[in-house]
C-alpha cells in the first residue's frame, strides 16, 4: 500500500527550515540517482504521447512561416520556465521510490490526490504567468530588432540573425531577458515544488526556502541551471524527441538535489 502524504516535519508558515551547503560532487549525484530513477521507471513514452504532439505541431506552424516563426525558439525555450510544476508526476515517483515503495509510471498520477495540489496549482499558475511574460518580451525583442528586417521563412531568420547588426540585438537582448526570466523561475523553484510534494507546508515557506537554497548556494545552483538549460537545448536538437528522456531524467535529479539541500 502506497505511504500517505502525512510528512508534518514542518507546520504551515514555519519558517525555520535548515538549508545545507551543497558542492558540484552533489549535483553530479542528484543528475546520477535521477538518471537511475528514470531506468527504473521509464516515463518516456508519457511525455512522448503529451510532450511531442504539441511541440511538434508550433515547430510545423512555425517553419511554414508565419506568426509563430519569430517565437519558435521563445516557445521551445520557455520549456524551461514550466518544467518545475510540469514534472510533479516524475517527484512523486522519486519520493516513493526513495522511500522504499514499489512504483510504476503510473505511480505519477497518485500527485493528482495530494493534499497539496491546491499551492502546487497557484504555483503552476505563477509559472504560466511568466510563460506568458516572457514571450510578450521575446516578441518585443524581435519587433525591434529583426522585425524591421523582410525576414519570411526560417533560414532567413537565421541568417539575420547571426550577419547583421539587428539580428545580433536580437541574440543580444533576447539572451539577457532569457537569462533573467530563468534566473527568477529557478530562484521560485528549485526546491519549492519538490517540498510542496513531500512536506505539508505552507506556498510561501516553499518559495521562501527555495529563494534561500540558492542564496546560500549561489555557485552551485547557477551550475544547476546552466545543467539544465544545456540538457534541454541537447534535448531539442533530435527533432525535440530528446526531451522526452531530458526532461523526467531532470525531473528526478531535481528531487534528489531538493533532498540534498533542505534538511
Amino acid at each position: 500500500m502506497a505511504r500517505a502524504w502525512t510528512n508534518d516535519r514542518l507546520a504551515a508558515g514555519e519558517s525555520a527550515v535548515g538549508i545545507r551547503r551543497i558542492g558540484t560532487d552533489d549535483l553530479r549525484a542528484a543528475l546520477r540517482e535521477g538518471w537511475e530513477d528514470f531506468l527504473n521507471n521509464p516515463t518516456q513514452l508519457v511525455f512522448l504521447c503529451v510532450l511531442y504532439p504539441i511541440v511538434g505541431l508550433v515547430a510545423a506552424r512555425a517553419m511554414s512561416g508565419g506568426e509563430l516563426l519569430p517565437l519558435l525558439w521563445p516557445l521551445i525555450a520557455g520549456l524551461s520556465l514550466v518544467g518545475p510544476v510540469a514534472a510533479v508526476g516524475v517527484y512523486e515517483i522519486s519520493r516513493r521510490r526513495e522511500a522504499g515503495e514499489a512504483v510504476s509510471w503510473l505511480t505519477a498520477f497518485q500527485v493528482l490526490r495530494h493534499p497539496n495540489l491546491p499551492l502546487i496549482a497557484m504555483l503552476g499558475i505563477m509559472l504560466m504567468a511568466i510563460f506568458v511574460a516572457w514571450i510578450a518580451v521575446a516578441r518585443s525583442i524581435y519587433d525591434a530588432t529583426l522585425g524591421k528586417l523582410p525576414v519570411t521563412d526560417m533560414g532567413g531568420m537565421l541568417h539575420a540573425a547571426f550577419t547583421t547588426p539587428e539580428g545580433w540585438r536580437l541574440l543580444f537582448f533576447g539572451n539577457g531577458a532569457g537569462f533573467l526570466f530563468a534566473l527568477v523561475v529557478l530562484m521560485l523553484t528549485v526546491v519549492s515544488v519538490p517540498m510542496l510534494i513531500d512536506r505539508r507546508v505552507d506556498i510561501g515557506t516553499a518559495i521562501a526556502t527555495s529563494f534561500r537554497a540558492c542564496l546560500e548556494n549561489p555557485l552551485p545552483m547557477a551550475i544547476w541551471g546552466v545543467i539544465v538549460a544545456a540538457l534541454l537545448l541537447l534535448g531539442s536538437i533530435p527533432a525535440f524527441i530528446g526531451l522526452a528522456v531530458v526532461m523526467p531524467v531532470l525531473g528526478h535529479a531535481t528531487w534528489h538535489l531538493y533532498k540534498r539541500v533542505v534538511q
